[in-house]
């Protein structure tokens, strides 16, 4: 999905950061929700889902209202903010239920990884889109 970083932006799949949060979705999607215990379907699991699959939404929403240099820094303020509440679902899910299993443990903690980079992208992004053309 990510190609070269020097190609023109022509659609938001090309910002590498909706790739990146695109595939981290289907990473939480595939790897932690359904292993969650079912007491947290309305709530844990619930919110982890929401926050997860909202980032992507949020960027390909805002990158339809680019041209509006305050709308589309609004969504990705937006994007930033599930982003941090995707951290800390995860982190939850790590230290309340996967604590005793390494394997999840550790996929765990490179998806709070790859979610910080992607929050700190969102923030890059936001404060130089209006260099971009």
């Amino acid at each position: 999905m990510e190609e070269n970083k020097n190609q023109p932006i022509k659609s938001f799949r090309d910002l590498i950061v909706y790739q990146k949060s695109y595939s981290s979705m289907l990473a939480v999607s595939n790897d932690i929700l359904p292993f969650l215990p079912d007491h947290e379907k309305f709530d844990l699991k619930d919110q982890l889902s929401r926050s997860s699959k909202s980032i992507p939404r949020l960027i390909a929403e805002g990158y339809a209202k680019r041209h509006q240099k305050l709308g589309f820094k609004k969504y990705l303020d937006d994007a930033m903010g599930e982003c941090n509440e995707t951290i800390v679902s995860i982190e939850q899910s790590r230290d309340l239920y996967f604590k005793s299993d390494s394997k999840k443990n550790i996929n765990c903690d490179q998806l709070v990884d790859e979610y910080d980079v992607i929050g700190r992208q969102i923030y890059c992004l936001a404060n130089k889109w209006t260099n971009f053309h």
